[in-house]
């Protein structure tokens, strides 16, 4: 297996793997010019996000600044929109469905480390690397994310969820429902 392919089962596997590296770089000349292009350019930020994204829907709307790892790991629905300073760490794949709205500064991570420092690190000819595996994370439809949450690896959410700003997703939400906190819970149907 490549690196790439053990990041994308799960399984451990080596972030500065050149393959990885070479993704990491293309990410970051995107969004590059995509953060820092004229946003009345609607059909060249719609070029860009195609080039960066696994797969983009049609009327997706990404607010600037916008941040990722490496971007083909990310699909997004028809008619989502991701506000400003949203950072979706795509080291397995973030499915989000159509009509979801992500509000500012909202984080979706995939990528996890062993909680005990002396499995993280790995030491090998006198330089350290910590070891990383990864979990997907799905959305639904019609999702509305507030802002300054946080959705932890291996998160699925159902559809026409209403998550509350400032929480942090740590486990699966069924569909047609209310949750917030930190911990996230859900508080009633809809």
């Amino acid at each position: 297996m490549t690196e790439k392919e053990k990041m994308l089962h799960g399984d451990p596997y080596n972030s500065r793997d050149p393959e990885l590296l070479a993704m990491y770089h293309k990410a970051r000349k995107l969004l590059l010019q995509y953060n820092a292009l004229n946003p009345e350019l609607s059909s060249e930020r719609d070029i860009i996000l195609t080039d960066l994204f696994h797969k983009k829907g049609d009327g997706v709307w990404i607010e600037a600044p916008f941040f990722c790892d490496y971007g083909e790991n990310i699909i997004i629905g028809d008619g989502t929109f991701v506000n400003t300073n949203c950072i979706f760490l795509d080291n397995n794949t973030i499915t989000i469905g159509k009509n979801g709205l992500i509000a500012p500064y909202v984080q979706i991570y995939t990528a996890t480390h062993p909680l005990k420092a002396s499995e993280r690190i790995i030491t090998e000819e006198r330089q350290s690397r910590y070891l990383t595996h990864t979990k997907p994370v799905s959305i639904g439809d019609n999702v509305w994310i507030g802002g300054n949450s946080v959705i932890f690896p291996g998160v699925t959410i159902g559809n026409n969820v209403t998550i509350g700003a400032g929480s942090v997703v740590t486990k699966d939400l069924p569909d047609d429902v209310l949750a917030f906190g930190n911990p996230c819970k859900v508080i009633r149907k809809l």
